[in-house]
Order: structure tokens, then sequence, then C-alpha cells
């Protein structure tokens, strides 16, 4: 029996010990000699830190400790189905009585049916009520040790913590189904602890941290219960204020209303903005940045040299290309999310902090870019494989244009008065007339032509779709080059801009140039 002030700390790291023995004994395996091996070192647990709640023993609970130690060995000496069954329903219901009846504060006699009530409300009520007394011990024993201005910073991290933790579950799911190779890195990390692979390792953990909290829970129950009292009869609360009681004539009224502010001379409230405090900030950058880095470090040691050739083991340019771009681009705008609030919202902080704050923005940036990099290089050998489209054309220039956002907010870390929104308007402005003026389809006829060269490879359906402004490049390829099919799906597909009566308004540039480049060629 233990009882002494560390008492709940003991118990609580001992609840992870037993749990830990409990996935050990039980995940993947099944019940055998480490049933009963379990319900002993169960039964030490509890009675150990839970030994003043003891009531003195009698025969009854020597016969059921007795019964469910034969019960809990037929797993390590039967085989027989039925009982095997049974017997793991029958022996923790037992198990949870036995307890009730021995530790339970209303000392019940083992016959009385509120034995099962009480056994029940220890099992799920108080258990779960104790869920959070971990957390209150820490928060106890932190706040007998720090000053006040410690415990703020404290809390402060905390909630930082708390609120990367759905950050990094998004961020760490998207990088992991990105990057197969990032994925295989993480799961190599449990490896080199437990040998274990990344599901198993994760799941055992997940097992730990539950059964702990249940042990530790259902231990506490006995020793520190819940005590229910019963409901406190209220008189019903009485009438709003704002309403006259009745009676009240309308003088008696009117002097109230006297003597009440008139609206406009009560102060006006103004909304205070929206700001990050630093250290939830800064708490959040870290643990982001974290992820970020390894999986830069992973980055830099194969992916940047896939156009060379150096691919992840079994992987070709195409599956390489196509897993994790949409997951990279996805995690990048997150990123310039986050990186924007940071910026934008971010409250006032001392000049340490302000520092820190803006080399882990500065951090963000530098992997924000990286992946970008990443994504970028990953469409270049997809459109290698499958050939250049309108979607991806567009991706590579919403990918540049990201990218040049991504500068002007890391100049903004160190600029402070440059007025990014201002900035914001005016490149999207005159990023969107750039594309328009690229020539889109000219650049795609262009490229997919070039991998023809490379690979022999051309979608003829997709490029004879194209907009008139690929139509003079794509005839004087399929003459230079011979292409069966390219010249006469063309003419078929512009027929109609021979024959058709359109009048002057509809004519352009493209229309004109892709009509002398078609009589051009059946002069040839």
């Amino acid at each position: 029996m233990i009882v002494v002030p560390q008492r709940g700390w003991i118990a609580l790291i001992s609840a992870f010990v037993l749990a830990v023995i409990h996935q050990y004994l039980f995940y993947g395996h099944d019940f055998g000699i480490s049933y009963p091996v379990f319900v002993i070192l169960f039964y030490l647990y509890m009675y150990t830190y839970a030994g003043d709640r003891l009531r003195q023993g009698s025969w009854f609970s020597r016969l059921v400790m007795v019964i469910i130690l034969l019960l809990s060995c037929t797993y390590g000496l039967f085989g027989n189905e039925f009982f095997r069954v049974l017997n793991g329903l029958f022996i923790p219901c037992l198990i949870f009585l036995h307890l009730a009846y021995m530790l339970s504060r209303r000392r019940l006699d083992w016959n009385q049916p509120a034995l099962i009530i009480d056994a029940l409300d220890h099992l799920i009520p108080q258990t779960f009520r104790h869920f959070i007394t971990p957390f209150a011990m820490l928060k106890n024993k932190a706040s007998q040790r720090m000053q006040e201005g410690q415990r703020t910073i404290f809390r402060k991290i905390m909630l930082g913590v708390l609120t990367a933790l759905p950050l990094l579950f998004i961020i760490i799911a998207l990088l992991t189904s990105a990057d197969r190779m990032f994925n295989e890195l993480l799961g190599t990390m449990p490896r080199w602890i437990m040998n274990l692979s990344p599901g198993e390792g994760t799941f055992r953990l997940v097992w730990v941290v539950i059964m702990g909290f249940i042990l530790f829970g259902y231990l506490w129950g006995f020793v520190k219960p819940f005590i229910y009292t019963p409901p406190v009869w209220q008189a019903p609360p009485g009438t709003d204020s704002a309403t006259p009681p009745q009676g009240m004539n309308s003088t008696e009224q009117h002097s109230i209303n006297a003597s009440m502010p008139h609206p406009a001379a009560l102060p006006v409230q103004t909304a205070n903005p929206v700001r990050i405090d630093p250290i939830i900030l800064g708490t959040v950058l870290v643990l982001i940045n974290i992820v970020y880095v390894l999986f830069v470090f992973l980055q830099f040691s194969y992916l940047f040299g896939a156009p060379q050739g150096n691919l992840p083991d079994g992987s070709t340019y195409a599956e390489y290309a196509r897993s994790g771009f949409a997951e990279l681009v996805l995690v990048t705008a997150l990123n310039f999310v986050i990186m924007l609030c940071g910026l934008l919202y971010a409250g006032p902080a001392g000049k340490g902090l302000q520092r820190l704050n803006n080399g882990l923005l500065y951090v963000l940036v530098l992997c924000s870019g990286v992946m970008l990099y990443s994504a970028f290089t990953r469409l270049l050998l997809y459109e290698q494989a499958y050939g250049y489209t309108t979607i991806r054309f567009l991706v590579h220039a919403f990918m540049i244009f990201l990218g040049v956002l991504l500068i002007v907010a890391g100049l903004r870390i160190h600029f402070r008065r440059l007025p990014l929104a201002r900035c914001y308007i005016i490149l999207a402005l005159v990023a969107y007339v750039l594309v328009n003026y690229a020539g889109m389809d000219r650049q795609i006829a262009s490229r997919n032509m070039e991998r023809y060269e490379q690979t022999g490879q051309l979608d003829m359906d997709y490029l004879i779709g194209l907009s008139a402004d690929a139509v003079p490049s794509l005839l004087k390829f399929s003459r230079e080059h011979e292409v069966p099919g390219l010249g006469a799906g063309l003419h078929e597909r512009w027929a109609y801009l021979f024959t058709e009566d359109r009048g002057w308004q509809p004519i352009n540039l493209s229309d004109y140039l892709a009509i002398r480049a078609l009589r051009q060629d059946n002069h040839h």
C-alpha cells in the first residue's frame, strides 16, 4: 500500500507501465497465460495504490479472488472456445464487482443489488471523470514552481501546442501522402525504437495512452470518488429587472427611467482588433517547422536529383510525379495562410520573442519555397510522361505566382511597413495580364512538340482541339516531321473559317494567322 503525497504521480506512471504491459501481452495475441498474469498485475496495482480504501477481508472476498484466478488460468490450460468466450465476459464483470465490494466507500454487502450499480458507477462515470485529473495534477505542480509570469507563458505555450496539433495532423497526413520516402522515413522512426511498422507503432501508442488513462481513472475513482449529493431546491428567480413589478404606477416608473443615463451619454465601446499572442504563434511555428525541416532535408537528399534519374527505389517518373503533387501545393497554400496570420495578426512582443518569431517565419518561407519547387519539379516530370495541357499550364502559372507571393511575404517580415494587401492586389492583376499574353496554347503546342521529338509520343486529338493560336506552329511541325493525320485533322477542324461568313466583327489576329497558315499548307 502506497499512501504518500506523490501517490497520484506514482500511480499515474504505474498505470502507463501497466498499459504498456497490457498491449505487450494482448496485441496480436490470443488469450493464454498472459490473461492470469495481467489479472495478478492489475490487482497488485489496485491494492497498492488504493490500499487505504480496502475494507476488512472476508471469506467471500477471498473466495471470489480464488475464483477469478482459477477462471483466468483456464486461458492457459484449456482451449474450449465456448468457455473462452463466456469467461471473456464473465471474468471482467466479476472483477469489477469484487473491486467495488472491496474498495467502494459505501461498504455495501456483497449480496446487495446496489453493488451492481456501484460497480457500474466506478467503471464508467467515476473513471471518465478522472480523465482530466492528470492534467490538473500537472497544472498544480507547475503552479507551485512557477511565478505568475511563468505560468502565463506556460499556458500560452500549451495553447500554442493545442493549436498546432490539428495543423500538424493535416500537414503530416498531406506530406506522407505527397512523398513516399517521407512516409517511409516517418515509418522508420518507431522502428528505431520498437522495431515496429508505422501503423502498428501508432496503434500500440494509442492503445497505451487510452489504457493508461482508463487504468488511472478507474483507480482514482476509488481513491477520490465523486460524492453525489441530493439536489437542493431553490426558489424560482424573480422577475426581470427591466420589467416593472406589478402595482408600480407611471410616476414611479418615470422617476426610475429619469435616473438612468441616456444612451448617448454612454461610452462608445470599440472592438479591439484580433491579435495572436506571440508565444502561441511561436509555439505553433516551432512545431510546424520541425516537420517541414525534416521533410525538406529528405527532399534535398533525393528530390532535386529526380531530373537526373535519382528517383526513389522502384519509382518511375510517372509514379514519382503523380504522387503528392496536389498535397504539396495544398500544404504550401496552407503555409501561406499561416504566414499571413503571423504577419498580420501577431500581437506585440519583446525584441527577443519578435526576432524568434521572425526567424521562424523565414524558415516557414524557405520550407514553403522548397515544397513549391518540389511540386513544380513533379509537374514537369508528369508533363514529360503524359504531355502538356491547359490545366497543367495554369497550375504552373499559379505556382509561380504563389512563389512570388511568398517572396513578398518574406520581405514583409523585415519591412514591416510594406503594404502587403496592396502589393498582392497589384501582383494579382499583373499576373492575370501576363497569363493572358503568354500565348498558352502556343506554349502547350510547343512543349508537346518538343516531347514528341524526345519520346515519339503525341496526343494528336488534344492538340487539334487547341485554339487557333496553335495552328501555325502545329502545321509547320506536321510538315517538318511528317506526322500522319495531324495536318488533315487541323484542316478539318478549322474548315469553317473558309466557309462560314461570320462578318468582320469576330475576326482576330489568331484567326487571320490560322487562315493564312492553312492556305499556305494547302500549297505544299
